[in-house]
């Protein structure tokens, strides 16, 4: 199947491993122009390279101005962008919710609200100029199952998804498609740092999900280039989990 979407420009977040680097693969491979972005500088650049992009540039969401660097440079070397991957790493899990201070709160919801927001802001009323326009953002399906010891993820996720849903409305009428991916368990360092190993990982996925395994990042690569593409212009303001049927709610 032919996205139609070669030539396009993408901005692709925590893309130096995992989820998000499958995501710009897939996206590299339908000849999209993809500005690979990742907080380690040296980690960026390697994954850059390795997956073809147009360009690594480095930024730590706990600085939301980055943003607007970010673009800017991203700008610099690809042009407008027309496609926004908002995926972003999830705060460390917190036994006892009640222990946790204003200043933890406080870098979740920077990370997760404030920093995706920023991008948007900067990215969004150049789509809708041109009135063409993807944002695919990557959570979790703790946004509509919550999950124990992860009050910050759960929280901050379900907020970020409130404000997808809200702006998908706005900038519909633009030819602007914003949607959410709900990750399931997919085997990522994530996973494997949450259950000890990664053969843990896989003997809890094999007991919980019915697919009864992991997903692959590259299954998760696969639905957010669907999204990305002409094919999914009717496709917006969706929570589409991925997650081997784990949600049981409908």
């Amino acid at each position: 199947m032919d996205l139609g979407i070669a030539g396009r420009t993408a901005i692709v977040g925590g893309a130096s491993a995992g989820i998000g680097r499958a995501i710009a693969e897939a996206l590299v491979a339908e000849g999209v122009q993809v500005v690979l972005s990742s907080r380690d500088p040296e980690r960026t650049a390697t994954a850059a390279a390795e997956v073809g992009a147009a360009a690594g540039i480095a930024w730590d969401t706990s600085d939301v101005t980055g943003a607007d660097r970010l673009v800017d440079a991203a700008e610099a070397a690809v042009g407008p962008i027309d496609i926004v991957v908002v995926n972003t790493g999830g705060p460390p899990a917190d036994p006892d919710p009640l222990s946790l201070g204003d200043e933890q709160w406080e870098d979740a919801h920077r990370h997760l609200v404030r920093a995706p927001m920023a991008l948007l802001r900067r990215t969004l009323p150049g789509m809708r100029q041109r009135r063409w326009g993807r944002v695919v953002g990557v959570a979790s399906t703790s946004v509509r199952e919550p999950l124990p010891a992860l009050v910050l993820s759960n929280a901050e996720r379900s907020a970020a998804l409130a404000a997808f849903k809200t702006l998908s409305r706005e900038v519909a009428g633009d030819g602007v498609t914003i949607n959410t991916l709900l990750t399931g368990r997919i085997a990522t360092r994530r996973m494997e740092a949450i259950h000890g190993s990664m053969d843990a990982a896989r003997a809890a996925a094999a007991d919980a999900v019915p697919a009864g395994r992991l997903g692959l990042p590259e299954e998760m690569a696969s639905a957010a280039a669907f999204l990305c593409s002409e094919r999914a212009a009717y496709v917006t303001g969706a929570a589409l989990p991925v997650d081997g049927g784990l949600l049981r709610g409908t």
